[in-house]
């Protein structure tokens, strides 16, 4: 009678959510560990200093990518000018490009006798054009680096936002005597807010968790300080301490985000139904105003990163000659592979699991588990790591020669930070499949095994295979979790651009940069016709 009741896809769902919970946990549980002298110092020492300066650089990211995302959404949403078609899905390009690329190319660009001084030299003759030249290091790097490899999210969100506004809306405004500034400022805005505040709060996520582009830049935030204690101090209780600090700021965010999740509309508010929206024909100066601006945010977004990884690569051959292309493609694919099947297996069943036995406890444990990837990688690595050392001293068995410096250890963190993709691409799938079609499935004598190989799978294949492609974007830019729990000499495209740029090498850092925005970008690509379709 017991077994009877056991639920084997119940089972299998909660362990799933548990797996993926449990470094989370371990996050919160180390606030509660003893504080080491190495924190009492820090606390009394630089601490705020680092609190400061991720706010500062979070402050900063958010208002330009704001302003570049709300802008260029709203240009190609509302308006018809020469290029848009180009721009709709260019623009997202800036996802290849990862913060700590974009900032070599910006040091590298502006830099004492750097690429913009030898165009100048070239240009007009030889003269000390180091003087003359802008700086952008330190925080003010940081913000335009971090900006410009994000904005995307907020420019995809609200244009999704901006596409299904009603004409309705707009004329509505017209007829109460609105501009079109008041209306777009009154109306049109105020009806995105959901889906741009979601934007925005995906890009303090990614700013917070943001390491690659600080260090680089030497900012000092807390997520450099994580890195630093458990790397170069070797202090598991203060990187616990420093991510539980962190984590509050994330958690803040991320209900910040779901909140608005939950409050978006798409659908028109105003009666007389849905009526399609014409875009207005821009003209003259107004339509060379939204041709430049888009095409200036296309150009240092993307074109500017790739043409000086371009520009070094072809005037220092000898590291792309250096470059061991098949050893560094052949890893990064191996970790998107075990990743990706890893992840949409198990994404599978625990929706499955959710679906078949509307357990309202199992919901709420599946929606903990994937707050995982609004955890930033240094987090989930110490966290994984603090969690193997207990498990190690607790059952003396080696889990640490199983899980930390392993391959197999490197793809379960994977699994827990980007799990959230999969599991709510393949959630988000089911709700189109009615109930109704697995009682079918059930009335032709269908298995529930059956049902989901036979019936649901087969359904969902475009959507696996768009989860897909967003787990390997993801993992393929992935730097810190990688840095920290990769096997002794197994680099990637970013860990070796990473590690030449750390050593001032940033002419070396251009050959493995370029293949990773060229692979990323393919795959962006094959992406954009899904979630920038008009359709």
């Amino acid at each position: 009678m017991l077994l009877k009741k056991i639920n084997f896809w119940y089972i299998n769902s909660f362990l799933i959510s548990i797996l993926v919970a449990l470094p989370i946990i371990t996050v919160f549980l180390g606030f509660f560990e003893s504080t080491s002298d190495y924190f009492s110092l820090l606390k009394n020492t630089f601490l705020l200093k680092y609190i400061f300066n991720s706010i500062l650089l979070l402050a900063g990211v958010l208002f330009l990518t704001f302003i570049f995302g709300v802008g260029t959404a709203y240009c190609v949403s509302f308006y018809d000018f020469p290029g848009i078609n180009f721009f709709k899905w260019a623009l997202i390009l800036s996802f290849a490009v990862p913060s700590y690329i974009y900032a070599y190319s910006l040091t590298a660009f502006f830099e004492n006798y750097g690429t913009l001084f030898s165009i100048l030299t070239y240009l007009f003759g030889p003269y000390e054009y180091n003087s003359f030249i802008p700086k952008f290091d330190g925080l003010l790097g940081s913000i335009l680096s971090i900006s410009f490899s994000l904005f995307g999210y907020v420019y995809v969100l609200t244009r999704a936002s901006f596409y299904y506004q009603s004409q309705n809306l707009i004329d509505a405004g017209k007829n109460l005597g609105l501009s079109s500034r008041k209306t777009f400022f009154k109306i049109i805005l105020p009806s995105a807010r959901p889906a741009i505040v979601v934007g925005l709060s995906l890009v303090a996520m990614e700013t917070l968790s943001d390491f690659g582009t600080v260090s680089f830049f030497s900012i000092s935030t807390l997520t450099t300080a994580i890195y630093n204690a458990w790397i170069a101090f070797d202090d598991l209780a203060s990187a616990n301490q420093l991510s539980f600090i962190l984590l509050i700021f994330i958690l803040f965010l991320f209900f910040i985000e779901n909140f608005s999740r939950k409050r978006a509309r798409y659908h028109s508010p105003v009666r007389g139904g849905f009526m399609n929206r014409e875009k207005i024909k821009l003209s003259g100066v107004k339509s060379f105003y939204a041709t430049s601006f888009c095409s200036l945010l296309f150009f240092f977004s993307f074109l500017f990163p790739v043409m000086q990884m371009i520009y070094w690569t072809f005037k220092f051959p000898k590291y792309l000659q250096d470059l061991n292309f098949i050893s560094l493609g052949l890893n990064t694919l191996l970790l998107v592979f075990l990743s990706c099947v890893l992840m949409i297996v198990f994404a599978f069943i625990a929706n499955y699991g959710n679906r078949v036995t509307k357990s309202k406890f199992l919901e709420v444990l599946t929606t903990f588990s994937v707050s995982g990837y609004a955890i930033p990688g240094v987090i989930l690595a110490v966290a994984f790591i603090t969690l193997v050392s207990y498990l190690d001293s607790l059952l003396f068995i080696s889990f640490k020669s199983m899980f930390i410096g392993t391959i197999f250890g490197l793809v379960i963190v994977y699994f827990v930070r980007f799990f959230a993709l999969s599991s709510n691409g393949i959630k988000s799938g089911y709700l189109k499949i009615n109930q109704s079609m697995d009682e079918s499935a059930y009335l032709l004598g269908y298995s529930k095994f059956k049902t989901f190989t036979k019936v649901h799978i087969p359904y969902l294949k475009n959507s696996v295979f768009l989860i897909s492609i967003l787990i390997s974007i993801e993992i393929i830019k992935e730097l810190p979790i990688t840095l920290i729990l990769r096997p002794f000499n197994f680099e990637t495209f970013a860990t070796t651009a990473y590690i030449y740029a750390s050593q001032d090498l940033l002419e070396a850092a251009a050959a493995p940069s370029l293949f990773l925005i060229s692979i990323a970008s393919v795959f962006i690509l094959f992406v954009s016709k899904y979630i920038l379709s008009d359709n």
